[in-house]
């Protein structure tokens, strides 16, 4: 879901829109059940919000913690936000780092969740069951990931190719299958294939998930500078920091 998304959501819910735009949306939302799920998912993370930082200490603590991080996203991302009210711009507007964050930690550790989003998969390969590679790769981008380990796994008897082990990484991190995801992703990272980077990254984000920051700043630093997403590196290293 994106920013403009939470906005429209927000002034829907603050009666701001105007008679058309509010019959608009109520007719998309009959029409599309995904975006009354959103709506309803919205609704609950306002609640939450409501109730968490209901006194105006506890949502100014909120404010700065959450405007630090947002800061970074607003910066590669100018002129899409509009205006919205008070404290509860920040949480509206940021969709992208806002939707796990409705019981924010103090500390301020990162959060595995947000920089957590795996590319689709798109097979390709030759040699294996089509069908078992269609279901594997179905199961993937559904986020089925428990259905998508073995179908993985049977792939991997014919068929060991770099792009299969590492989406079959990213499944058994998802699954909180450490010890084999980090086996397949430093497997990866030894050879010279197109996903050895990618490999270096998950296996970070293994060490994130699991709240080893140590060793995820250390894998982190391993990962070449021309490393599609090392943005995304960086930004993570200066919150471990």
């Amino acid at each position: 879901m994106n920013e403009e998304r939470y906005i429209l959501f927000d002034q829907y819910l603050q009666g701001e829109l105007t008679v058309d735009e509010r019959a608009n949306l109520e007719k998309q939302l009959t029409e599309d059940p995904e975006l009354a799920s959103a709506l309803e998912s919205f609704k609950e993370m306002h609640f939450q919000l409501e109730n968490k930082f209901g006194q105006e200490q506890d949502r100014e603590i909120f404010k700065e913690n959450l405007s630090r991080i947002s800061d970074k996203y607003f910066n590669k991302n100018k002129g899409k936000v509009a205006s919205l009210k008070p404290w509860y711009y920040v949480a509206a507007a940021s969709a992208v780092i806002l939707f796990g964050l409705f019981f924010f930690d103090y500390n301020e550790n990162p959060s595995f969740d947000y920089y957590n989003h795996p590319e689709s998969a798109y097979f390709t390969e030759r040699g294996v069951s089509e069908e078992t590679l269609k279901q594997a790769e179905d199961n993937f981008n559904g986020k089925r990931y428990a259905k998508a380990i073995p179908l993985f796994e049977a792939i991997l008897k014919e068929n060991t190719s770099p792009e299969i082990q590492y989406f079959y990484g990213i499944s058994l991190v998802e699954e909180s299958q450490y010890n084999k995801a980090e086996t397949i992703f430093k497997e990866l990272q030894a050879g010279n294939s197109a996903y050895k980077e990618k490999a270096k990254w998950n296996l970070a984000l293994s060490k994130l998930k699991q709240k080893d920051y140590k060793a995820c700043k250390e894998i982190l630093q391993t990962i070449s500078q021309d490393y599609e997403d090392y943005d995304e590196v960086e930004q993570l290293l200066d919150e471990l920091n």
